[in-house]
């Protein structure tokens, strides 16, 4: 995969570059860390400049996510609801959890927005709870795209910085992937230990 998106980015620049980064967000698979960092040594190789990669990517990822946001519109609480009211004592999961948790989403969601674009995978997914609880449309673009901005940031000079050994960032940033990735199940796994504690309780 890296080999076309690097032939696709050298022969699209920034349109490239733009395109990919909003296909990123909408299929996470494709790694943002390759775009980014390759993004950065072309400017070490052609006309093209950071701030140019920059905005570039920025722009598609903001369009990526914007698609996401809309997607979370279409699946509203009320569908939730009625798929927990029906099938969630499997998950050990209430309505009642249903509504704590877009409560916290309604009051810490744009920082969580703002923080999690600079989480690979999640900056994607983020987008779609965002839409779910019907955050207001013009913040989740400001810290989308803030937060965006810096992640696009330090990846673009790091490429043009290192220059011919971008691929090496590329492995760094897969380590980091891994222990942001090990630290959400650990998360996951006492969120839903929580709730089988709280459940057991009040079945007593």
């Amino acid at each position: 995969m890296e080999n076309w998106i690097t032939e696709f980015m050298d022969n699209f620049g920034y349109v490239g570059i733009f395109l990919l980064i909003a296909l990123e967000n909408i299929f996470p698979p494709i790694p943002s860390e390759v775009i980014l960092t390759f993004g950065g040594f072309m400017t070490t190789t052609t006309n093209m400049t950071i701030v140019g990669v920059v905005i570039a990517s920025t722009l598609g990822s903001v369009a990526g996510a914007v698609v996401l946001y809309g997607i979370g519109l279409l699946i509203d609480v009320k569908r939730i609801e009625k798929f927990v009211g029906r099938w969630g004592h499997i998950f050990r999961l209430t309505v009642t959890d249903v509504h704590k948790a877009n409560s916290w989403f309604d009051k810490y969601g744009a920082w969580t927005v703002f923080f999690c674009r600079l989480v690979p995978l999640i900056r994607s997914l983020i987008s779609i709870p965002a839409g779910m609880s019907h955050m207001s449309f013009w913040l989740f673009l400001l810290y989308t795209a803030s937060g965006t901005l810096i992640w696009n940031v330090i990846l673009v000079n790091v490429g043009a910085a290192v220059g011919s050994s971008w691929e090496n960032i590329v492995g760094y940033m897969d380590i980091y992937s891994n222990i942001v990735y090990a630290i959400f199940v650990l998360l996951f796994i006492l969120f839903v230990g929580l709730i089988l504690r709280r459940n057991r309780g009040k079945g007593k």
